[in-house]
């Protein structure tokens, strides 16, 4: 019997990504931590609620948004993707199709003006969604987005709009679920870790050494693809795309993407555009 299994860029088995909302000014020291270890990751962005030029928080202030200037610059890096998180951070599954598919769009097109990019991703505000706001994401060009559900595992996504996260950072089984991952089998499957949470925990919890050990734990791995959320549905769905003859002896690659597959015992990688003899 045939099988055939996906395989990350380079074969890699494994995948990593990062989720974290709001952008607030704790995001800086997040993605230092993230650059330092080779962590990629995406940032969920409200670009209606950015804060007024020369904001200055009281002391002891915890949610402290960015302003505009601030977050062009914080998040035009590499290994960085800004995604959508609703206009104005509203609860989505109570506004009339119309508000909602405008409040997404409106961060949709400011993002993609503000940051000279294509963005398709997206986190749900407070985690709430309804059928009617995945259909306003899917009009609007959204092609994932994440909720606040721990699965606690590491299966690639069935259903990329109701996209649950391996965990919070601040879940209690965070490194035991990392151990888990650098060293389980998974019998031939791809398997991914998605984390997610705000950055200003780690401020308001004084506990900036989670993500720190965590980190440091997951980087420096050859089996483990680093990558933002895009990154992911973009190879995923482009594996998808590829054409087996029914004994699996002849694959075409019609994408822009190379791929890696696992078929019958014997890893294999197929160019954008190449047909493949695997026999």
């Amino acid at each position: 019997m045939s099988q055939v299994f996906m395989r990350f860029p380079g074969g890699k088995l494994k995948a990593l990504t990062l989720s974290y909302d709001d952008g607030v000014e704790q995001d800086r020291k997040l993605i230092e931590i993230m650059k330092k270890y080779g962590l990629k990751g995406t940032f969920n962005l409200n670009s209606g609620l950015y804060a007024p030029e020369g904001t200055v928080y009281p002391k002891g202030q915890i949610h402290r948004r960015m302003t505009e200037a601030e977050v062009s610059v914080v998040y035009a890096q590499e290994g960085i993707e800004v995604a959508v998180h609703g206009f104005t951070h509203p609860w989505l599954d109570h506004m009339p199709v119309n508000m909602c598919t405008k409040d997404l769009i409106d961060d949709r097109e400011k993002l993609e003006s503000q940051f000279g990019v294509m963005v398709r991703g997206m986190a749900y505000p407070f985690g709430t969604y309804s059928d009617e706001v995945v259909d306003c994401m899917k009009s609007v060009g959204i092609v994932y987005s994440r909720t606040v559900e721990s699965s606690h595992h590491f299966d690639m996504p069935h259903d990329w709009m109701r996209l649950p996260a391996t965990c919070h950072h601040n879940d209690p089984e965070l490194m035991e679920l990392a151990r888990r991952f650098v060293e389980e089998s998974s019998w031939g499957r791809p398997y991914m870790f998605y984390l997610w949470g705000h950055s200003y925990e780690f401020e308001e919890n004084d506990n900036w050494e989670v993500i720190e050990e965590f980190a440091e734990y997951v980087s420096g791995r050859d089996d483990i693809w680093h990558a933002t959320n895009i990154e992911i549905y973009d190879y995923q769905d482009a594996f998808k795309q590829l054409q087996f003859s029914v004994d699996g002896s002849i694959v075409h690659n019609p994408t822009a993407y190379e791929l890696w597959f696992f078929l019958n015992g014997k890893e294999y990688s197929i160019k954008p555009g190449e047909t493949l003899k695997t026999v």
